[in-house]
């Protein structure tokens, strides 16, 4: 090849190189500040109540899925890839103990991140050794002799340590079971806690709003407290450093178990949070459950409008993981 010819190649190759970053940037839409952020993130554990009312004995258990948790987990995962995007997974790092993990291997392959929630579903602000979780309430020997801070530290631990043994992944970020309407602020020392252990962000804030009686329609304030609430839903960071990405009204938990809510209310209300941080450029942290959503919402109704109230929205808006809403956070 003369000089002519690896000039012209040089220039070929670095064409190439400059159309394919090209590409790479206009598929990542996501960091487009401009754009709603739109996230849809399922909690991996099994809830209280659900699929029949009177079953409590779930809190004792947490980690240990049904089939149709799991299943209902990758459905909901292929049809959001299908859409585009990708849905940020929470998981119990005593879900690891099951014989079967594929499942799990299957949405990693996908590419959708999968973050730790605690071995046990522990409270993280628990002070107390009986206020931990129920499973150390009936059994307390698994922890005694320890401080609550021991134990919680150990909890998140393990799991991290389980998911790279088990699945081969570090966690992508760190959910707390329950969501605090104050996320972390009053709690500096859970901050470092989950700083030490190597996070640099974290789900931890459930904005409070009005809500119905059990059982009863939705008024008219009741929706529109959940979308006035959205504005207290967005990320922001800790004077440490700590991103917090808050949990936005409603969740399938809230609508379902706290208000007994017909599907056509927890749709109705989604909707209206969705369009509002469309229009106002915002973040929207959707919190499910599987357990919950595969007896509510068999047909995935809730997961589809998301999807397709971002479609409908164009460049306005994007589905993206929870790594990206903490990004933008940091610049």
């Amino acid at each position: 090849m003369n000089r002519d010819q690896r000039l012209a190649s040089r220039r070929q190759f670095l064409a190439t190189a400059t159309l394919a970053g090209a590409s790479l940037a206009t598929a990542q839409p996501a960091d487009n500040p401009k754009q709603a952020h739109i996230a849809i993130t399922l909690d991996l554990e099994m809830s209280r109540n659900f699929p029949t009312w009177e079953q409590t004995h779930w809190d004792y258990e947490k980690g240990n899925l049904n089939a149709e948790t799991k299943r209902y987990t990758v459905e909901a995962c292929k049809r959001v890839r299908s859409r585009g995007g990708v849905l940020h997974c929470f998981m119990l790092g005593r879900t690891l103990e099951q014989e079967n993990v594929d499942w799990l291997r299957g949405i990693i392959k996908m590419g959708h991140p999968i973050g730790n929630h605690t071995y046990d579903h522990v409270n993280v602000k628990a002070n107390r050794l009986e206020d931990i979780q129920f499973r150390f309430r009936r059994s307390p020997w698994l922890i005694a002799g320890q401080q609550p801070r021991q134990v919680i530290a150990e909890n998140i631990r393990m799991t991290s340590v389980a998911m790279k043994t088990r699945l081969g992944i570090n966690p992508a970020g760190f959910r707390t079971p329950g969501g605090f309407r104050n996320g972390l602020e009053d709690r500096a020392d859970v901050q470092q806690l989950l700083q030490d252990q190597g996070f640099t962000w974290v789900s931890s804030k459930y904005p409070a709003h009005a809500m119905s009686e059990p059982g009863q329609e939705p008024a008219r304030k009741i929706f529109d407290s959940i979308v006035k609430v959205q504005a207290a839903a967005q990320p922001f960071a800790y004077p440490k450093g700590l991103v917090e990405i808050p949990m936005s009204p409603v969740s399938d938990i809230g609508a379902f178990r706290g208000g007994r809510w017909k599907l056509e209310h927890f749709l109705r209300a989604l909707r209206l949070a969705v369009e509002w941080t469309i229009e106002h450029r915002a973040v929207f942290d959707f919190l499910g459950h599987p357990s919950c959503l595969y007896v509510v919402d068999p047909k995935f109704q809730a997961i589809e409008l998301i999807c397709e109230l971002v479609r409908k929205a164009g460049k306005r808006a994007a589905l993206v993981d929870l790594n990206t809403i903490a990004r933008r956070v940091k610049r």
